[in-house]
């Protein structure tokens, strides 16, 4: 741990490395939180791969794989909206369709373009090469999300428990979705170089389902889900630089090892205190 503190006062691919994935875990962390209470990890997977073909398209035409990202992102939610509304296919066989056909798609762009190690990169990121100006649009992104989550919390809040009573208040329900796709979208772009297109789906659901397990309030669950998105990202870096490990697979795993805390030692829902209560139930019984 003292390398690793040395190795950042002195390596500035090193801080900019730490200061993105920081910047990753609070608004995946965030934004994921309203996507397991919303029962949509699915569509976080579907984004999460539909980008791929937006981002090719960038290469090809040397524009920032921002643009292209963003749109394949948000046309693939739309596209699966639209599915699901107008025929009799249910939402989730109509997300495995599009996020697939994207995900194909972008496959087959990448290899005309004969670069295995851009394909290489996009899929599982490589945090520990971010240029500065991927991390000064990683900010900004973060920036934009958390006013948006901030000024629209109400909302949100509603529609996440309750989508029916939220139209019942008279809440743009529809509007609410695709408004909450387009910020999923703009959080997986901005996670690309830190943990690549496979593995983002799991900074979005891994924090937030570990919150889950640690409080019933809303807004408790998304400082928790963003601390330990942080931790999850500072602990990944530090053994991806110690022992040259994939910088995306050693955060994702850090923040599985974080849930499964959450899971086994979490107060009145983790195993070990249901195990305690169902002691002293049958010691009360006993007596």
């Amino acid at each position: 741990m003292i390398n690793f503190i040395d190795a950042l006062m002195y390596y500035g691919f090193l801080q900019k490395a730490l200061t993105t994935s920081i910047m990753v875990g609070v608004i995946c962390g965030v934004i994921g939180c309203f996507i397991i209470l919303r029962g949509m990890a699915l569509m976080g997977d579907a984004i999460s791969h539909a980008v791929l073909p937006g981002v090719a398209l960038s290469y090809m035409l040397g524009i920032n794989f921002f643009f292209g990202a963003v749109f394949t992102g948000v046309l693939t939610s739309l596209g699966i909206g639209f599915i699901s509304q107008n025929s009799r296919i249910k939402n989730d066989v109509s997300i495995g369709i599009m996020f697939t056909a994207a995900f194909a798609s972008g496959i087959i762009m990448i290899t005309l373009m004969k670069s295995s190690t851009d394909l290489y990169h996009i899929l599982f990121g490589n945090v520990l090469a971010v240029r500065p100006s991927e991390m000064w649009s990683t900010l900004l992104i973060g920036i934009f999300v958390i006013v948006c989550v901030y000024a629209f919390y109400k909302e949100l809040l509603v529609s996440s428990f309750d989508s029916t009573m939220a139209a019942a208040y008279g809440l743009p329900t529809r509007v609410i979705h695709y408004f909450l796709m387009t910020l999923l979208t703009l959080v997986t772009v901005a996670s690309l170089q830190t943990v690549g297109i496979v593995l983002v789906v799991a900074m979005l659901i891994t924090p937030a389902a570990a919150a889950y397990l640690l409080t019933n309030r809303l807004w408790v669950m998304l400082y928790l889900s963003a601390g330990i998105g942080v931790l999850s990202s500072i602990l990944g870096l530090y053994f991806s630089y110690t022992y040259n490990l994939a910088s995306g697979a050693a955060i994702v795993l850090a923040a599985t090892v974080l849930f499964i805390l959450a899971f086994v030692f979490s107060p009145k829902k983790g195993l070990v205190w249901r195990a305690i209560k169902n002691i002293r139930k049958r010691e009360m019984l006993s007596r």
